[in-house]
């Protein structure tokens, strides 16, 4: 009996679009298109062979009708910049429950273009629009300055525990040749940049791209037949969880239970340890996000992220590789980042990535949605158990 975990479920298509960064003369939908072409392609497949298809915007329909498609599955779940993680999760459990057999995962921005895309801002009329936005919380820089800070009072940090994080993600940008950032930098010169929102400057905000990346998923089984199969990536587990839809109503600012959560069960469901992780990819819309994903889930006890990634484990030759193609903060963030943590993590099992990290065999995805209220675990693996 298949399963959704455990290596039962096979990543055989993982593909971003051709070009990423400011793309004026692509809409929205053909970057789901162009993603989702160049996924299939990788994994030796056409538009035909698909039954299953999963967005998080625009409407699952759209895209499937867009490219051909008729599925027998959808999955329109939108939560943020992690949506695509749950988009894996819930794709392998229903080709293990035998609701698709082939299911495809596009994403598509047009983060900075804004071509084909809806107005920015909440709605007045949500919660956020009522009781966040009209006090100045309207952009996401703005609504991730209140747990940053608290974060690093808790923890007797300065805003240098930022910078550092910069410096680190953009050391393995430099030799991307599509990342947004490759020019090296210093925590003094991250710290001298204007401010953007008390503490952010702006390096230590996320690069604003166009762009996407689309995943195609299988049965390990049937993906034992792919002229391509020995580049198949497996799930090995995974989670999910969420807290308060706004940030002002988090349990802890210092801390993400979510994360917490999504990632317990991804270790549990993958039968693993913290010591087997050879890889993590940490989304990193803002410089604090991977402090709190190193303690949240468990790689450093509580306080200790800063000093574990100064001291050089998140960098080449570290214990822990992590965002290896720059993350959010140098390579590209399109508004959901996500799908291009997934990419990357699978390039690195692979042994396709740019900055190859030597021996990966496991690797932890962590994503996280609107701001602190939504949490994806994925662990991956080049093998199955």
């Amino acid at each position: 009996m298949t399963s959704m975990h455990g290596g039962d479920i096979a990543i055989v298509g993982a593909a971003e679009t051709t070009e990423i960064g400011s793309l004026p003369g692509v809409s929205m939908l053909n970057l789901h298109a162009d993603a989702a072409r160049n996924a299939l392609a990788d994994a030796g497949l056409t538009a035909k062979d698909v039954d299953g298809i999963a967005t998080a915007g625009p409407l699952a329909m759209e895209v499937s009708h867009h490219l051909g498609i008729t599925p027998r599955w959808l999955d329109g779940t939108m939560v943020g910049g992690c949506s695509f993680m749950l988009h894996v999760r819930h794709a392998a459990a229903a080709i293990a429950a035998g609701a698709a057999d082939v299911v495809l995962v596009t994403h598509g921005e047009s983060g900075r273009s804004r071509v084909g895309v809806g107005p920015r801002g909440p709605n007045p009329s949500s919660a956020q629009g009522q009781f966040e936005a009209v006090y100045g919380a309207q952009t996401p820089y703005s609504t991730f300055t209140v747990p940053a800070l608290a974060f690093l009072q808790e923890r007797g940090l300065e805003r240098e525990a930022l910078a550092q994080v910069v410096v680190a993600q953009r050391a393995w940008a430099v030799n991307n040749p599509r990342a947004s950032r490759r020019t090296p930098t210093t925590v003094e010169a991250v710290l001298d940049q204007p401010p953007i929102a008390w503490p952010f400057t702006k390096d230590m905000c996320c690069v604003v791209t166009d762009g996407g990346g689309a995943l195609v998923l299988m049965s390990a089984e049937r993906a034992a037949d792919l002229p391509a199969a020995d580049r198949a990536v497996y799930l090995l587990g995974s989670g999910e969880s969420a807290e308060a839809p706004m940030v002002s109503q988090m349990a802890d600012p210092g801390s993400f239970e979510a994360f917490r959560r999504a990632s317990a069960e991804a270790f549990a469901t993958a039968g693993i340890t913290h010591a087997d992780v050879d890889h993590l990819m940490a989304y990193d819309a803002f410089a604090h996000l991977p402090l709190y994903m190193l303690e949240d889930l468990g790689f450093v006890g509580r306080g200790e992220s800063r000093d574990f990634i100064a001291d050089g484990h998140t960098g080449k030759g570290g214990s822990l590789p992590m965002n290896t193609n720059g993350g959010g903060l140098s390579y590209t963030h399109t508004g959901m980042y996500g799908m291009f943590a997934i990419q990357e993590a699978v390039r690195q099992l692979r042994g396709e990535a740019v900055e190859q990290v030597p021996g990966v065999g496991i690797s932890f995805v962590q994503g996280v949605g609107m701001f602190f209220a939504a949490a994806g675990s994925l662990v991956l693996g080049n093998r199955r158990p």
